[in-house]
């Protein structure tokens, strides 16, 4: 199968670094657009929306710094990239709604592989796996 838009989706941490170059490798064999994708999760998911105290500021300082690091990331990708992501909301979901909107048909995601289900996948992996509409590749990372 040929790919045209292949979307990475990363932590960006160092185990995202073998996932991404994978990710490399899939888009030049196809002569494929690479667009990357980092979600953070609101700080309220953590505290269930119930917090005393606006946290604006807090999100806005976070999402400032993953855009920095994420467009360090790519600078380091042998490859053009097309679009980056920085995206707040639940990580399934938010990988779910841009590789729709930007019809991507391939998902590449990191996979650690632990225990039950999640030892094939990974909770994060299983959970783009079960909802996308395209293809999932999940690349296995080192614990």
């Amino acid at each position: 199968m040929s790919y045209q838009h292949i979307l990475l989706a990363v932590d960006l941490t160092e185990e995202s670094i073998p996932v991404a170059a994978k990710a490399v490798a899939l888009a030049k064999l196809n002569q494929a657009q690479l667009s990357l994708i980092h979600v953070i999760e609101p700080l309220s998911f953590a505290y269930g929306g119930d917090v005393p105290m606006d946290l604006s500021a807090i999100q806005e300082q976070l999402d400032d710094h993953a855009q920095q690091r994420l467009n360090g990331f790519c600078e380091k990708l042998d490859y053009q990239v097309t679009k980056l992501y920085v995206v707040s909301g639940h990580t399934e979901s938010e990988i779910h709604r841009i590789a729709k909107q930007d019809e991507i048909d391939l998902i590449v995601v990191g996979s650690h592989g632990r225990h039950g289900l999640a030892l094939l996948l990974g909770s994060t992996a299983n959970g783009v796996l079960h909802g996308a509409d395209c293809d999932v590749l999940a690349v296995r990372v080192p614990d």
